[in-house]
């Protein structure tokens, strides 16, 4: 009798987690599939495939930063800072478009953490507003230090990366978001995704625990400003041009943003699927009301925090995925077995 009571709840955890990882397999093939799709296409799927690919990256980075429970406005700012500092590397000092890419990477992500040592005392919407600050003064700086940047003409980048090809440059946007799904999910399984949690939830319980909260802090916004700055600077060697208003332009802040909370903020698959709908239907959008899909990425915005806060990847996991947590683990399961015994 016991040994039949024993077994219901494992029957029933394994039937829930095989549930789990059909669906979860299910999904990743349908991912692949349509990562893939682009490049059957011609040339305008691929552009179109790309730009949903930055968008994606950007709305990774983003999450990332606020499952500190940071706030940040800042996106497009480090967004056209990275794709100033490769347009200057590349035409200014003649480096190769690849090495600039990384080099700008690697300047943005310092002076975010230079930045950080000032701007991380600061706390919810003081934080969120000066780093869309920061980013109106490095438009500002780029508009008017015409020997270096160009102004407001911008700049040309000498040479194309990949020469336009547009199958290597939707293949390299496509190895970017892969490796920014990977870094989320490795911030997610490690120390950091438990101390970055703790310091949302409650900063004082979270120091008493001997968290470092600066410390983690400044490593998430170098980390992500980094991020997004290696994405402008590729940005800017695909398309070979910057200029203020557009490299600098705010729908690199409120298009992740949307895609984010739409999908499900505070993991990484939400903003995946957000990307991929938002992008697929502000394509379309743009065929019938050009300027005003902008509209509806403020209404998406709204309407998803006032009806569904927990994003498409939350109502899905509550609709779909079998609540395997309840059921004994492994090790319980083996230690009741022996106490019944």
């Amino acid at each position: 009798m016991t040994d039949s009571i024993g077994k219901n709840p494992l029957e029933a955890r394994d039937r829930a987690r095989g549930r789990n990882r059909s669906l979860a397999l299910a999904f990743l093939a349908l991912g692949t599939v349509i990562l893939l799709l682009p490049l059957v296409g011609g040339p305008y799927a691929r552009i179109v495939g790309r730009t949903i690919l930055t968008y994606m990256t950007l709305a990774l980075s983003w999450d990332m930063l606020i499952r500190s429970g940071q706030l940040s406005f800042g996106i497009a700012g480090f967004f056209g800072l990275g794709a100033y500092a490769s347009a200057v590397l590349a035409s200014n000092a003649k480096v190769p478009a690849l090495l600039a890419i990384v080099l700008a990477a690697l300047f943005v992500a310092l002076l975010s953490w230079l930045i950080g040592l000032v701007a991380l005392r600061l706390r919810g919407m003081y934080f969120a507003i000066t780093t869309l600050a920061l980013g109106e003064i490095f438009r500002l700086v780029a508009h008017n230090w015409t020997p270096l940047t160009g102004g407001p003409n911008g700049k040309l980048v000498p040479k194309l990366l990949f020469n336009g090809n547009s199958y290597l440059a939707y293949g390299f946007m496509a190895c970017v978001a892969v490796a920014a799904i990977a870094a989320s999910e490795w911030f997610r399984r490690g120390r950091m995704h438990f101390a970055l949690t703790a310091i949302r939830d409650n900063e004082t319980v979270a120091q008493s625990n001997g968290i470092g909260i600066y410390k983690y802090l400044l490593v998430i916004f170098a980390v992500t400003s980094g991020i997004q700055g290696f994405v402008g600077a590729a940005n800017a060697n695909l398309y070979g041009f910057v200029s203020p208003d557009n490299s600098f332009n705010g729908n690199y802040t409120l298009i992740p943003l949307a895609m984010a909370l739409l999908g499900g903020m505070y993991g990484t698959w939400g903003s995946v699927i957000g990307s991929v709908l938002l992008g697929v239907l502000g394509e379309y959008l743009k065929l019938y009301i050009p300027y005003g899909h902008l509209v509806v990425y403020g209404v998406i915005i709204i309407l998803v925090l006032l009806f569904m806060p927990q994003g498409i990847v939350g109502l899905a996991k509550a609709r779909l995925f079998a609540d395997a947590s309840g059921f004994p683990s492994d090790e319980e399961s083996a230690l009741g077995k022996e106490a019944a015994e």
